[in-house]
Protein backbone atom coordinates (compact mmCIF):
# COMPACT_ATOMS: atom_id res chain seq x y z
CA UNK A 1 0.00 0.00 0.00
CA UNK A 2 1.74 3.49 -0.77
CA UNK A 3 1.32 6.62 1.50
CA UNK A 4 -0.34 10.03 -0.23
CA UNK A 5 1.46 13.17 0.80
CA UNK A 6 -2.34 14.69 1.44
CA UNK A 7 -3.53 14.91 4.93
CA UNK A 8 -6.75 16.46 3.99
CA UNK A 9 -9.09 17.29 0.88
CA UNK A 10 -7.93 20.88 -0.63
CA UNK A 11 -10.15 23.49 0.39
CA UNK A 12 -12.44 25.13 -2.03
CA UNK A 13 -11.95 29.14 -3.40
CA UNK A 14 -14.16 31.35 -1.24
CA UNK A 15 -17.44 32.12 -3.31
CA UNK A 16 -17.46 35.22 -5.41
CA UNK A 17 -19.04 38.21 -3.95
CA UNK A 18 -22.15 40.06 -5.22
CA UNK A 19 -24.48 38.22 -7.61
CA UNK A 20 -22.14 39.59 -10.66
CA UNK A 21 -22.90 36.75 -13.13
CA UNK A 22 -19.77 35.67 -15.31
CA UNK A 23 -18.21 37.95 -18.27
CA UNK A 24 -19.89 37.19 -21.45
CA UNK A 25 -16.96 37.02 -23.48
CA UNK A 26 -16.05 34.26 -21.34
CA UNK A 27 -18.96 32.49 -22.01
CA UNK A 28 -17.25 29.25 -24.27
CA UNK A 29 -19.64 25.84 -23.20
CA UNK A 30 -19.24 22.78 -25.49
CA UNK A 31 -20.21 19.93 -25.37
CA UNK A 32 -20.15 15.90 -27.37
CA UNK A 33 -23.63 14.33 -27.45
CA UNK A 34 -24.10 11.04 -29.04
CA UNK A 35 -26.21 10.67 -32.16
CA UNK A 36 -29.21 9.63 -30.72
CA UNK A 37 -32.66 11.10 -30.69
CA UNK A 38 -32.70 11.59 -26.81
CA UNK A 39 -29.25 14.15 -27.27
CA UNK A 40 -31.68 17.23 -28.50
CA UNK A 41 -33.17 16.94 -24.81
CA UNK A 42 -29.64 17.00 -23.28
CA UNK A 43 -28.26 19.63 -25.81
CA UNK A 44 -31.48 21.80 -25.27
CA UNK A 45 -31.22 21.54 -21.12
CA UNK A 46 -27.32 22.27 -21.30
CA UNK A 47 -27.71 25.34 -23.67
CA UNK A 48 -30.79 26.72 -20.79
CA UNK A 49 -28.64 26.08 -17.89
CA UNK A 50 -25.85 28.06 -19.59
CA UNK A 51 -27.48 31.13 -20.92
CA UNK A 52 -29.23 31.13 -16.83
CA UNK A 53 -25.36 30.94 -15.64
CA UNK A 54 -24.86 33.65 -17.35
CA UNK A 55 -27.84 35.72 -17.32
CA UNK A 56 -29.05 35.49 -20.74
CA UNK A 57 -32.42 33.76 -20.13
CA UNK A 58 -34.51 36.20 -22.31
CA UNK A 59 -32.13 34.23 -25.38
CA UNK A 60 -33.30 30.67 -24.15
CA UNK A 61 -36.70 29.97 -25.97
CA UNK A 62 -35.23 31.00 -29.11
CA UNK A 63 -31.51 29.60 -28.20
CA UNK A 64 -33.27 26.31 -27.32
CA UNK A 65 -35.40 25.92 -30.12
CA UNK A 66 -32.39 26.42 -32.66
CA UNK A 67 -30.16 24.05 -30.65
CA UNK A 68 -32.67 21.26 -30.60
CA UNK A 69 -33.57 22.13 -34.33
CA UNK A 70 -29.46 21.70 -35.12
CA UNK A 71 -28.99 18.24 -32.81
CA UNK A 72 -31.82 16.68 -34.55
CA UNK A 73 -31.08 17.50 -37.96
CA UNK A 74 -27.64 16.28 -37.45
CA UNK A 75 -28.80 13.36 -36.07
CA UNK A 76 -31.62 12.61 -38.68
CA UNK A 77 -29.38 12.88 -41.73
CA UNK A 78 -26.26 10.90 -39.95
CA UNK A 79 -27.39 8.68 -37.02
CA UNK A 80 -25.26 6.94 -34.63
CA UNK A 81 -21.99 9.35 -34.84
CA UNK A 82 -21.34 11.72 -31.47
CA UNK A 83 -22.46 15.80 -32.57
CA UNK A 84 -20.31 18.15 -30.93
CA UNK A 85 -22.33 21.41 -29.62
CA UNK A 86 -20.17 24.90 -29.29
CA UNK A 87 -22.37 27.67 -27.26
CA UNK A 88 -20.41 31.39 -27.39
CA UNK A 89 -21.34 34.23 -26.81
CA UNK A 90 -18.87 37.09 -29.25
CA UNK A 91 -19.18 40.50 -30.68
CA UNK A 92 -22.66 40.54 -29.00
CA UNK A 93 -24.19 37.64 -30.58
CA UNK A 94 -25.30 34.13 -29.41
CA UNK A 95 -23.51 31.54 -31.60
CA UNK A 96 -24.72 27.83 -31.48
CA UNK A 97 -23.21 25.47 -33.20
CA UNK A 98 -23.19 21.75 -34.03
CA UNK A 99 -21.09 19.90 -35.84
CA UNK A 100 -21.42 16.17 -36.99
CA UNK A 101 -19.30 13.42 -38.68
CA UNK A 102 -20.83 13.64 -41.95
CA UNK A 103 -17.92 13.95 -44.61
CA UNK A 104 -18.41 16.52 -47.58
CA UNK A 105 -19.56 14.43 -50.99
CA UNK A 106 -16.78 14.19 -53.83
CA UNK A 107 -19.42 13.94 -56.21
CA UNK A 108 -20.70 17.74 -56.78
CA UNK A 109 -24.13 16.69 -57.01
CA UNK A 110 -24.28 14.62 -54.41
CA UNK A 111 -22.97 17.24 -52.52
CA UNK A 112 -25.46 19.33 -53.61
CA UNK A 113 -28.24 17.02 -52.74
CA UNK A 114 -27.22 16.26 -49.14
CA UNK A 115 -26.88 20.51 -48.82
CA UNK A 116 -30.56 20.69 -49.79
CA UNK A 117 -31.22 17.67 -47.45
CA UNK A 118 -29.76 19.81 -44.43
CA UNK A 119 -31.55 23.20 -46.44
CA UNK A 120 -34.63 21.61 -45.53
CA UNK A 121 -34.59 19.68 -42.22
CA UNK A 122 -33.31 23.36 -41.02
CA UNK A 123 -36.29 25.48 -42.21
CA UNK A 124 -37.66 25.88 -38.74
CA UNK A 125 -34.38 26.87 -37.24
CA UNK A 126 -34.10 29.28 -40.07
CA UNK A 127 -37.11 31.10 -39.63
CA UNK A 128 -36.41 31.80 -35.17
CA UNK A 129 -33.02 32.77 -36.38
CA UNK A 130 -34.29 35.39 -38.94
CA UNK A 131 -36.94 36.42 -36.19
CA UNK A 132 -35.04 37.14 -33.76
CA UNK A 133 -32.55 39.18 -36.73
CA UNK A 134 -29.78 36.43 -36.51
CA UNK A 135 -27.64 35.18 -39.69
Amino acid sequence: MSSHPFTACPVSPPEPVGDEPPALDALACNLTVPGAAYSAQIARAAVRSVLHAYRLDPLAPAAVQVTGELVAAAWHLDPGRSLYLSVRYRDDSLRLTVYDGHAPHAHPRLAAHCEARRRAALRLMAAVVRSCGGA
